[in-house]
């Protein structure tokens, strides 16, 4: 009975734990998504997973997020008709699936004033974050996803004591 009991935890743990370590990354950083930021910089040394979500943060009605394919991506333009883009101001996009990823503003002429992002996600569902060095523009990404990661290793200590009880 205890081990059914133990076997049946260990299964819910793995479940709910493994997808808590994905890391969430505000775009920009502390800048967020508007004109004068460097995207390029910014994506450059991280490493995208699928699971992980990306946050576009900007005052609505100024700014949008559009997907779009590569070339598109190269001209600053949408060629899907049925593409439309996000405009809440607070837009979240889980990356599902590995592969190249391209973001844009189609707002005037924003997209060729450098608001566009390319980034790779990586097929390998996300590790436990590294720490993050301190400083202004660093991200808050893995902090949030050490804290996640904590609150379920206290809920996996918890079921522990249970099964020992």
């Amino acid at each position: 009975m205890a081990l059914s009991r133990a076997f049946f935890i260990a299964i819910i743990l793995a479940a709910v734990v493994a997808p808590s370590l994905a890391t969430d990354y505000t775009v920009g950083d502390n800048d967020g998504w508007k004109l004068g930021v460097d995207y390029t910089k910014w994506a450059t040394g991280k490493d995208f997973r699928v699971g992980d979500t990306i946050k576009f943060m900007y005052a609505p009605g100024s700014h949008n997020i559009l997907k779009v394919n590569g070339p598109d991506f190269q001209q600053c333009t949408s060629t899907n008709a049925s593409s439309l883009p996000m405009t809440s101001g607070n837009d979240i996009i889980t990356l599902a699936n590995p592969g190249r990823k391209w973001y844009i503003c189609d707002i005037g002429d924003h997209c060729r004033q450098g608001m566009k992002l390319v980034i790779t996600v990586s097929a390998v569902e996300a590790p436990t974050p590294a720490p993050v060095s301190g400083g202004p523009n660093t991200s808050t990404a893995n902090e949030i996803s050490a804290s996640k990661y904590c609150v379920w290793m206290l809920i996996a200590l918890a079921a522990f004591g249970m099964m020992l009880a």
